[in-house]
């Protein structure tokens, strides 16, 4: 199903290949579709909302933008098996809900986990990767970001105003975006993306805090080497962008991924680090320039 428009997008409702309701925004393209849609994928503890800024842009130079909450976050119903909070059942996620909105193919713009499945959809389904943007992901997870995000996932304590939500956002994430720790507005408007009101008046994240028992049953095991995901790329336009601070994607990963496509389109963003927001006038510049040469 889906709602009447909402300010400027509408509101999509699918069920997944289990059953699960599947929550996503639809900005339609405000000119006449320039290029294929463009899918919005949020990182690990996010949701559509993060895209809240870029996706009207896009939609503004002719792309129709489709920004789902994975199963788990936000809108979307969380899932009774928490071993289902995998990358691969959310690229089956994706490819449901590009197939109830008919969309054959589209240019991915994955955050992080996002910038996994939008990998994981070029290895399963080649043909509905138009082009890819990645942001601050790659062929490897540094451990020491990994490290920093598993000591705060499902672990954050509900507060009782949104001034104290802004309060324990800028306490986690101050240093990834460090020109903006004095920058109240900028950490109200996070958490509002990245929290929600509960019915007793509590404000908790708006995520499942289950999806960490998926992301911490690794057994002591290194992190995997996505490699082969990242060359089912290969024939696809790619463009990279990492946060110059970033401790998830680090210069030698991206040194080795540019030794594997020597093509790669990469951008780094200043003074932030895991992960941009995409609205960085470097890292929207050129996300903007992507867009104008994909298909």
């Amino acid at each position: 199903m889906d709602t009447a428009g909402i300010g400027d997008y509408r509101e999509r409702v699918i069920a997944t290949v289990d059953g699960l309701a599947l929550y996503a925004r639809d900005y339609a393209p405000v000119t006449p579709a320039t290029g294929a849609p463009v899918i919005c994928l949020h990182g690990l503890t996010r949701n559509s909302k993060d895209f809240e800024i870029i996706a009207p842009r896009i939609a503004a130079c002719g792309r129709r933008v489709i920004a789902p909450d994975m199963r788990g976050r936000g809108k979307s119903a969380n899932d009774p098996d928490p071993a289902h909070y995998v990358p691969a059942v959310y690229a089956q996620d994706v490819a449901a809900l590009m197939d109830k909105l008919e969309i054959p193919q589209a240019v991915f713009i994955g955050t992080s986990m996002g910038g996994i499945i939008t990998m994981l959809m070029a290895a399963l389904a080649p043909q509905r990767v138009a082009a890819a943007v990645l942001n601050d992901i790659g062929t490897r997870l540094d451990p020491a970001g990994l490290n920093r995000i598993a000591s705060y996932v499902g672990r954050t304590r509900p507060v009782s105003t949104w001034e104290e939500a802004a309060d324990a956002v800028c306490a986690l994430a101050g240093d990834i975006y460090p020109r903006r720790r004095d920058d109240r507005a900028f950490w109200l408007a996070f958490a509002r993306r990245t929290f929600r009101a509960r019915d007793d008046g509590k404000i908790e994240t708006d995520y499942d805090p289950h999806i960490a028992l998926a992301f911490a049953d690794t057994g002591g095991a290194p992190p995997p080497d996505m490699t082969p995901l990242f060359n089912a790329l290969a024939s696809k336009p790619v463009l990279l962008v990492r946060g110059a601070l970033s401790d998830l994607l680090t210069p030698p990963i991206v040194a080795e991924m540019r030794a594997l496509r020597p093509d790669l389109v990469t951008v780094d963003v200043a003074d932030v680090g895991h992960a941009p927001m995409l609205d960085e006038p470097e890292a929207w510049e050129a996300v903007l320039d992507f867009l104008a040469r994909a298909d």
